[in-house]
């Protein structure tokens, strides 16, 4: 049941990107809308990803969270995916490697690129080889997902023409910060 469950979690997670990367192939939608896109939805999808812990810690007895404890890994490759397509749209947008670079020497761009380096990072050592191969470092190394979403929601702040959003969830983040860590024995049992 959990083989179709993932299964079923992939249709979910890929279709939206398949169409909207499909849709701005045929000029249904511009780059600035699918740039944007794609890097809320990742940004959303690592939020979601971080408040699993939390959710699990509030709400002990919720039988549903165990299925998010199972897939968070699943929702974190899916963020990296949503955020590689966002970089590539840039990258091809630009195809220019002194205008990339250029670029990349301002703030909110460079944010966005170190970001994307860390998730990267986090994707690759995603499976199941790496946490045997790390032992208790998988665990170390996983915890830069928060740095990685602070460098995020900073990213589309300074580079955003409407920030509003961006400190949305920054706020979120924040809070979800405090409620990790907000010591497991001092929070709500039910």
């Amino acid at each position: 049941m959990l083989a179709a469950s993932r299964w079923i979690l992939w249709v979910v997670l890929a279709c939206p990107l398949a169409i909207q990367t499909w849709r701005y192939l045929v000029e249904i939608i511009y780059y600035g809308e699918y740039l944007h896109w794609t890097g809320e939805q990742s940004a959303r999808l690592l939020i979601v990803t971080l408040a699993i812990t939390p959710a699990r810690r509030l709400f002990p007895k919720i039988r549903a969270l165990r299925w998010f404890v199972a897939r968070r890994r699943d929702l974190g490759i899916a963020t990296f995916l949503y955020a590689a397509m966002h970089t590539l749209a840039y990258l091809v947008k630009k195809s220019n490697f002194k205008v990339i670079l250029s670029e990349a020497s301002e703030i909110g761009v460079l944010l966005g690129w170190l970001a994307f380096v860390v998730i990267l990072l986090l994707a690759a050592t995603s499976n199941d080889y790496s946490v045997r191969r790390l032992g208790p470092h998988w665990k170390t190394l996983h915890r830069y997902v928060y740095g990685a979403a602070l460098l995020t929601f900073l990213h589309w702040i300074l580079t955003a023409f409407d920030p509003t959003a961006g400190f949305i969830h920054l706020g979120v983040l924040i809070v979800l910060l405090a409620l990790r860590a907000w010591p497991a024995s001092a929070q709500v049992r039910h």
